[in-house]
């Protein structure tokens, strides 16, 4: 059974580029080392500490699926690549991480402010608009 997924991949300037909807973000070992700049093994002992450290459980954040191609392997959900990502100390996880906050930075969400031009109940004649 294969699944629908999106990824984080860097453009040929160098960018992150991040899907909106991150609860579709899954990667790949592979996607992950060619995202982070290491190497496997240091991105299977990454994600080792952070199961063992209990930040994250397994069975929330891995899933075994079948690829486009036909095989199967083990992808990971965002919450693994932000922590991979200020796990690993990388120029690659160093770029995901500049992703994240600008991401977090930049959203604008629409705040409501309430003025109240009186005093328990009375009106201030001179403060009123």
């Amino acid at each position: 059974m294969s699944m629908r997924r999106n990824s984080i991949t860097v453009n040929e300037s160098g960018n992150i580029i991040m899907p909106e909807n991150v609860s579709n973000i899954w990667m790949s070992e592979p996607e992950l080392v060619e995202l982070l700049g290491v190497i496997a093994p240091t991105l299977r002992s990454a994600i080792r500490n952070i199961y063992n450290s209990g930040a994250l459980k397994e069975y929330e954040v891995q899933k075994y699926v079948r690829q486009e191609n036909g095989y199967h392997a083990d992808v990971f959900s965002f919450p693994m690549i932000v922590a991979l990502a200020f796990r690993i100390d990388s120029f690659g996880a160093e770029q995901v991480r500049n992703a994240i906050f600008k991401r977090l930075y930049l959203r604008k969400e629409k705040t409501n402010i309430f003025f109240s031009l009186g005093i328990n109940g009375w009106d201030m004649s001179n403060y009123q608009a």
